[in-house]
């Protein structure tokens, strides 16, 4: 089968797209025949060596849609299920960039029914990224929330979940963004600074770091969304960040709300597989909006 990978670090020329056996399931785990899968930020990062792994050939691709292509014993999935899954890993030899891939049965959720696989491959990093943000905040639905990079990928997705469960959301991206984070249910929007100490909890997305941190009540919460890369609390602040998990019930919730039109899905623009590289150049030139897709 095809697969991307990085035998060295780099730019989008690092990219490579080999020959690879194709994986076989075992115990409590399922292979998936890949229809579509997101390439992200995080690739990115992989690809060019943030989370090492060096002298490794490293597999890129974290989420994936398809069809349940065979099950290892123990699984609860059949073969045909059309599903979508979180890949989790940094250094892993095989992702999601690649015509299989193996994951495990409590990474797996039923694919969205309104959507086609294009669509569906957005939803597990980002969604679940912003969902268990919004966990680790613990907000009540009359608390007030910034989410900084509201027009991003996981900044929207929070976004709409936060509207979801009744909190009053402020929208932080660029000036041309407001009518879509308005449209994603923020019921104020910002292109700017923010006054100080004015919300109960900041979601950032956009990785602001301290600035964000300052738009905090004294004794608020700030939940960033790069692992241990939180800054330090202040003022009573309780600060956190979120390291993504893979957990198919959770991912079947978000399912759910993407069926029911709570979630918006969004794509920006599709790559073929053998056409990976030209897809990092285009995440590198920034300014997307919603994800670039891999179709092999």
């Amino acid at each position: 089968m095809r697969a991307v990978v990085v035998n060295s670090f780099g730019g989008p020329e690092a990219v490579e797209v080999v020959e690879a056996e194709v994986p076989e399931p075992r115990a409590r785990q399922v292979r998936i025949k890949v229809s579509a899968a997101a390439l992200n930020p995080v690739d990115a990062g992989v690809r060019a060596g943030a989370f090492g792994g060096a002298g490794k050939r490293i597999g890129l691709g974290w989420d994936v849609a398809g069809a349940v292509d065979a099950v290892g014993v123990a699984s609860s999935w059949s073969v045909g299920d059309e599903v979508v899954a979180l890949d989790y890993g940094v250094a892993k030899p095989l992702g999601t960039h690649a015509e299989y891939v193996v994951v495990d049965t409590t990474a797996v959720a039923l694919a969205p029914a309104t959507v086609d696989a294009v669509r569906a491959a957005t939803l597990p990093l980002n969604a679940l990224t912003a969902v268990q943000a919004l966990d680790l905040l613990e907000l009540t639905s009359d608390q007030s929330l910034l989410v900084t990079g509201a027009a991003g990928a996981v900044g929207g997705y929070a976004v709409q979940l936060a509207v979801h469960r009744g909190m009053a959301v402020t929208g932080l991206a660029r000036e041309g963004d407001e009518e879509l984070v308005r449209s994603l249910g923020a019921r104020r929007f910002t292109g700017g600074a923010v006054a100080d100490r004015s919300f109960d909890a900041v979601l950032d997305a956009a990785v602001l770091g301290e600035p964000a941190l300052a738009a905090v009540r004294d004794g608020g919460r700030y939940v960033g969304v790069i692992p241990q890369a939180q800054p330090a609390s202040v003022r009573g602040v309780r600060t956190d960040a979120v390291e993504v998990g893979a957990d198919g019930a959770q991912l079947a919730d978000l399912v759910r709300l993407v069926d029911e039109g709570v979630l918006t899905t969004r794509v920006a623009e599709t790559f073929a597989l053998d056409d990976a590289a030209k897809a990092h150049a285009r995440l590198e030139e920034g300014g997307v909006r919603g994800r670039l897709v891999l179709v092999p």
